[in-house]
């Protein structure tokens, strides 16, 4: 499946390396990351994802391809600006949301509108996200959750 990673573009490193441990995690058990594709959180979950073989998927607020971090595999250049959040969750089957600013949290409600799953690690205190603690419990919930659906 894919599932769309979303989170803050300017992160701690300890941030940066949970979102690259659950990049890895999702391209190991198959799955397209689809981000921003930017910094952050993006970058780090691309990172893990293309370390692990993995595909990436960057829905860019500009409209230069060449401004996507150097670990998407498919840079989409939009032009919307923070527009683009939704189009980063419509894009996938889940969404999984790392720390995170208000960008983030206009995509956590663009996809609990649209039906998604939303696993969240650290991130905004939202009805219908499920907190989880780590990178392995997001990618067990979102799969769970979108095997029932």
């Amino acid at each position: 499946m894919r599932v769309s990673v979303i989170g803050g573009s300017s992160v701690p490193p300890e941030t940066a390396a949970v979102a690259e441990e659950l990049g890895e995690r999702l391209a190991n058990r198959g799955h397209t990351v689809v981000c921003g594709g930017l910094g952050g959180v993006m970058e780090a979950v691309c990172r893990g994802a293309r370390e692990a073989g993995g595909e990436t998927i960057g829905i860019l607020p500009t409209d230069r391809r060449s401004d996507a971090n150097p670990h998407v595999t498919v840079p989409i250049a939009t032009g919307l600006g923070h527009a683009r959040n939704a189009l980063v969750v419509l894009n996938g089957d889940a969404a999984i949301a790392v720390d995170g600013s208000h960008g983030t949290l206009s995509e956590i409600g663009m996809a609990l509108a649209h039906g998604r799953a939303v696993a969240g690690i650290d991130t905004h205190d939202v009805a219908g996200v499920e907190s989880v603690d780590s990178p392995r419990e997001a990618a067990d919930y979102v799969e769970r959750t979108v095997e029932v659906n």
